[in-house]
């Protein structure tokens, strides 16, 4: 059996680390993408391959997906999973232009523009999975709305993306999105509830369980409502 191929985008360090760890556990070879050409001694030590890309540049999204294209036969995993949250504990009404734009640029039009560089890849392989890393604060019917508002709205834009790629991508191409919850990461915090372990399991779930639907949301390998 060919070794099947995952991307997992911002996974130096935090949830997207967790998941490569433990997709490369499972045999999978798997893509960390970051920024931080420092990261590379690190990725290593896992076993997996580091690209170098910035989510928030469309000239680095086209360089990394022709390198992927290029290097590996096929791609079966892609996670968009980097993302920024600038603004929490900040009231809709503080907030300026500049700061929806860089949450929009990296949790919203980087897995867009991504997904869309990476689906000559996604079309080689035989059941390709696209996972988009969202929030429970993207969540319309159970999600509060009391602080967060750049990052809230780009992660429900981000959901809403999903359900648009399940309806045009081929059949082959499973698109679902899932929240982590509120997990002890750099961006979470020393308060969340939630371990890496406990954010990273619906990824793995998701990209390795067979006969998934898609256009779904989902946490703790539940489907949620949108």
């Amino acid at each position: 059996m060919d070794q099947k191929i995952a991307l997992i985008t911002g996974a130096n360090r935090g949830i997207g680390y967790e998941a490569a760890k433990q997709l490369v556990a499972l045999g999978y070879k798997v893509i960390i993408a970051a920024r931080n050409n420092a990261a590379r001694e690190k990725v290593a030590a896992i076993g997996a391959d580091f690209l170098q890309l910035d989510v928030t540049s469309e000239t680095s999204i086209q360089q990394a997906a022709l390198t992927v294209i290029d290097k590996y036969p096929q791609l079966d995993v892609l996670v968009n999973n980097a993302g920024v949250c600038d603004d929490d504990n900040k009231s809709v009404f503080q907030l300026t232009k500049k700061i929806f734009n860089r949450s929009f640029d990296t949790n919203f039009f980087g897995p867009l523009m991504l997904t869309q560089a990476l689906v000559p890849a996604l079309q080689k392989s035989k059941d390709a999975r696209i996972i988009n890393v969202s929030s429970d604060m993207a969540c319309l019917t159970t999600g509060t709305y009391n602080s967060s508002a750049a990052y809230r709205l780009s992660k429900t834009a981000l959901n809403s993306l999903t359900q648009l790629f399940s309806h045009e991508l081929p059949p082959h191409i499973k698109i679902n999105s899932m929240s982590p919850g509120w997990v002890k990461t750099d961006m979470g915090g020393e308060a969340a509830p939630r371990t890496v372990e406990q954010g990273a399991e619906t990824i793995v779930w998701l990209s390795t369980v067979e006969n998934i639907p898609t256009g779904k949301f989902w946490k703790d390998k539940q489907e949620i409502g949108w």
